[in-house]
């Protein structure tokens, strides 16, 4: 399953948890997951994440089960927000409230639910100042805990936030450490992105050639993430 989600199938990916999703919570909620990803870099497949998502959340048994449903009901909105597909931001605020209020704060689901408020406070609420303590929260428990792949995310954000800031070093340090993890798990549709952020940190003979890399890689995967398709056309 990780090999076809890297690689952007997701639709095969969730094609797998099509008999499990029917009955079994975790099962429903992955899938859910899967397909809210699809949306996220390809700005397609929304009715499919909404079916998906509502029948996880008919399934959640326990505050656990159903706060892990409300984090991907607020991301599935968030993103259907910042692509403007639809604003959906009050929905993703109430759900991210909720699976707060339902998450307990040494759950393993907490780290991904903080980035997730990060992303609301920095991309939708014009807040720096908290999206920062809310990424650093999820940075510190993802490298605790090995998480990889929020690591990656963690990095990239915090890195931004400092390029903002003017510290290019920082900066520059926290992209390559972001493009290092994908690298290194073999997450592929996320390495364009990784590249391209790391190409705004460094000189601009360095940066021609991650740009190269990132065109490369963006054709390989089918073009994606779709919202890269502006920034890798003009630097064409």
């Amino acid at each position: 399953m990780w090999r076809l989600r890297s690689r952007g199938c997701w639709d095969d990916a969730a094609a797998l948890l099509d008999a499990a999703a029917r009955g079994e919570p975790g099962a429903a909620l992955l899938r859910a997951e899967l397909l809210i990803e699809q949306c996220m870099f390809t700005s397609e497949g929304w009715s499919r994440a909404e079916e998906a998502l509502r029948a996880a959340e008919s399934l959640a048994l326990d505050d656990e089960q159903r706060g892990a449903a409300a984090c991907e009901r607020g991301y599935l909105a968030y993103t259907a927000t910042v692509l403007r597909v639809r604003d959906r931001a009050d929905e993703a605020r109430a759900a991210l409230g909720r699976a707060a209020a339902l998450i307990a704060p040494d759950s393993p689901g907490r780290p991904l639910l903080d980035f997730r408020r990060g992303l609301m406070a920095q991309h939708v609420g014009g807040n720096p100042q908290a999206a920062e303590a809310a990424y650093r929260r999820a940075h510190n428990a993802a490298l605790a805990r090995g998480d990889a792949l929020l690591a990656s995310s963690t990095w990239r954000h915090l890195a931004a936030l400092a390029l903002d800031g003017g510290e290019v070093a920082e900066a520059r340090q926290g992209f390559a450490e972001s493009l290092r993890l994908r690298e290194e798990a073999g997450f592929l549709v996320g390495v364009a992105p990784a590249l391209v952020a790391l190409a705004d940190a460094v000189p601009e003979a360095e940066a021609a050639g991650l740009m190269a890399e990132a065109r490369r890689l963006y054709r390989l995967v089918g073009g994606v993430p779709r919202w890269l398709s502006e920034r890798l056309a003009e630097d064409a």
